[in-house]
């Protein structure tokens, strides 16, 4: 059975294009692959924090060596990558907020960014350890920013595509729900998007 987990960073809930987008994807993929397991993670409901020094310190200091403080600061990087590796498929819900991702969604990258754990550095470079996984972007933006004047201003999927790729998930789909707040645009933003999805 396929594992799938959901991650949501859009603060308007039902109402938002990018967690509808998202849940289309995922009923295609119960369609591909019949039963699948979804676990959502929604970072509006239970954020993660923000890094700090004490985040900073654990994350480079060698097992052995970590105290009790340091293992709580650890808490949510642990259980953040625990579920990435544990997921075959991983689709992010992603609206365009000022040209970039919210900033939940920015402190669950920041977590699951971790030298030694999700990706090493070796003579040849940097490779990335968390391999084998298939991601979904569900992108949602109220203008056009696939094509056009705006396209330089989309912030987004380039700089999901360039984390997840250095992490080593590099077999990711972009599906973009845009122009949801123009007119003549807006009403089949959704549908479109939806009809673009392959899995």
């Amino acid at each position: 059975m396929k594992k799938v987990l959901h991650i949501k960073s859009s603060v308007r809930q039902d109402a938002s294009f990018s967690i509808q987008l998202g849940h289309a994807i995922i009923d295609k993929l119960k369609e591909q692959y019949g039963e699948i397991s979804v676990s959502e993670l929604d970072l509006n409901k239970t954020p993660l924090p923000y890094l700090d020094a004490r985040h900073i310190q654990a994350f480079y200091t060698p097992v052995e060596h970590l105290t009790d403080e340091d293992r709580n600061a650890l808490y949510h990087s642990d259980k953040a990558i625990e579920d990435l590796m544990a997921a075959d498929i991983i689709v992010i819900g992603a609206p365009l907020y000022n040209f970039g991702i919210h900033s939940s969604l920015k402190s669950w990258i920041d977590h699951i960014c971790r030298a030694g754990v999700t990706f090493r550095y070796t003579e040849q470079g940097p490779e990335g350890l968390v391999k084998g996984k298939k991601v979904y972007i569900a992108m949602a933006a109220g203008g056009i920013y696939s094509s056009g004047p705006y396209q330089a201003y989309d912030f987004v999927s380039p700089y999901l595509k360039a984390v997840l790729g250095f992490l080593g998930m590099t077999d990711v789909s972009l599906a973009s729900a845009e122009g949801v707040k123009m007119p003549g645009v807006g009403e089949h933003a959704l549908e479109k998007a939806i009809d673009s999805i392959a899995v």
